[in-house]
């Protein structure tokens, strides 16, 4: 397998991570099996998150007798010092672990730093003083945000969407990260299940050198694919850049980034960038969360969509915003009615 840096952090890990916020979906038994056999199969960096429901714990179960042979990069959405202290003890405690090398505040939409009155950049240092965290990250999926934590020289990873539907200004930002000697963990390396092709999406991320994607498993022979594709060392053909260039084509405009910038527009206080991904989110992670009443009250937000525009008139990606989100409600209800969540078409 082919390593890479993560920037300052000097962590030297192979360029294969696993994302491990799929393994929710299963049992424990199956979790364990695909654990153990990324491991054995040369894995050595493993991203989960508290979000993640129980997928800290399954990670603690497998992984940890091989600890010390293994980087682990977990996050927090606390909004305070106290509650982010209290995310990072269960974390730990279900890791199995004694300290968490890359600890991130995860899906941040505003860029947070030292002396913003939120205490928690100075809570990540007090728990980097105390051994609890060997590094301090940052995950989100808007680029003002992106930039702005770049900019900041607080963070030493940043993790965002990357993918080979990447815009010019999504390679900027990870240019930007090589400048600033940061580490970048590409999150979304399948567009949420958008892409069509593993062998390209995995072809098209090892050009970039510092760059750790963290492929999200749920299978065993989504594991076996990835090992071999590492082994064999993949690269980019005529053939996979034509069919890159192809889903370039069907997919330009045809799925939210989430990246926040129409958030402050919409008159009906619709929560755009998570109900424009949901049909994405649905299928990513367990229903019985994303089918709660408090989302089924937020879609339903979309009925009172006026078409007036403001949203997609502030789309960077050039979106039919208002499309978008009638068609996610439209599948989200769907499901919510038959218990099905099929395919996306």
């Amino acid at each position: 397998m082919k390593k890479a840096i993560l920037g300052k952090t000097g962590l030297n890990v192979n360029k294969t991570g696993f994302g491990a916020l799929p393994i929710q979906r299963v049992d424990f038994d199956e979790a364990d099996k695909i654990l153990k056999k990324a491991f054995e199969g040369g894995i050595d960096f493993y991203d989960t998150a508290r979000f993640y429901s129980d997928s800290e714990e399954k990670l603690g179960r497998s992984l940890s007798h091989v600890r010390d042979s293994i980087v682990i990069a977990s996050k927090s959405m606390a909004k305070t010092p106290e509650d982010l202290e209290r995310e990072l003890d269960t974390s730990l405690k279900m890791l199995k672990t004694d300290h968490i090398d890359i600890y991130q505040l995860h899906d941040a939409r505003i860029c947070y730093r030292p002396g913003d009155g939120t205490g928690l950049c100075e809570a990540l240092e007090k728990f980097k003083k105390a051994g609890k965290i060997r590094h301090i990250g940052i995950t989100t999926h808007r680029m003002s945000v992106a930039r702005e934590a770049i900019e900041s020289g607080f963070y030493e990873t940043l993790q965002y969407p990357f993918n080979y539907l990447a815009s010019a200004d999504d390679i900027d930002v990870y240019e930007r990260c090589v400048k600033a000697d940061m580490g970048f963990i590409c999150m979304k390396a399948m567009s949420g299940g958008l892409v069509s092709s593993a062998k390209a999406a995995y072809a098209f991320l090892d050009q970039y050198n510092g760059l750790v994607p963290i492929w999200g498993i749920q299978r065993e022979s989504e594991l076996d694919e990835f090992l071999k594709y590492s082994h064999e060392n993949v690269t980019l053909t005529d053939d996979l850049k034509e069919l890159i260039e192809k889903d370039k084509k069907e997919l330009s405009g045809n799925f939210c980034r989430g990246c926040g910038y129409c958030m402050s527009s919409c008159p009906a206080g619709i929560k755009i960038d998570d109900c424009a991904r949901m049909s994405l989110m649905i299928r990513r992670a367990p229903s019985q969360r994303l089918l709660s009443a408090e989302n089924r009250e937020m879609m339903k937000r979309i009925e009172d969509c006026i078409h007036c525009g403001a949203c997609s008139a502030k789309c960077p990606y050039g979106l039919d915003t208002p499309k978008l989100l009638e068609e996610n409600y439209k599948d989200y209800m769907n499901i919510v009615s038959t218990g099905k969540i099929e395919p996306l078409k």
